[in-house]
C-alpha cells in the first residue's frame, strides 16, 4: 500500500465516505499532485514576508451610511402573508 493511497482511505474514513477502488486511484492521483504542488510551495523563502488576510489590501467596502427614505408599514405589510398590529405573522418555531 503506498502512502497516497493510505491518504485517502484514511481522509476517507474521516470524511464518512465509501469509495471504490476506482474512486481511490483517481483520488489518489489527485492528492499526489496537491501535495507535489505543496512540496513546490515549501521551496520558496518567505522570510521576512509579512502574513496577509487578502491578496490584494481591502481597506473600508462597505458603502457610505447615507439616510434615505423608508417603507410606510402598510407599503411592508402589503407583500407579508399574514399581519396583525402592524407585525408580519410567522408560524411559530419554538415551543
Amino acid at each position: 500500500m503506498t502512502d497516497e493511497t493510505f491518504n485517502i482511505n484514511y481522509l476517507a474514513q474521516l470524511a464518512r465516505l465509501e469509495l471504490t477502488d476506482e474512486e481511490k486511484q483517481h483520488f489518489s492521483s489527485q492528492l499526489g499532485d496537491t501535495l507535489e504542488y505543496f512540496k513546490r510551495l515549501e521551496a520558496i523563502d518567505v522570510e521576512g514576508v509579512e502574513p496577509m488576510a487578502h491578496a490584494f489590501p481591502i481597506y473600508n467596502v462597505l458603502q457610505e451610511d447615507v439616510p434615505s427614505s423608508t417603507f410606510s408599514a402598510e407599503e411592508v405589510l402589503a407583500n407579508a402573508p399574514k399581519s396583525s398590529e402592524n407585525q408580519i405573522v410567522v408560524p411559530k418555531v419554538v415551543e
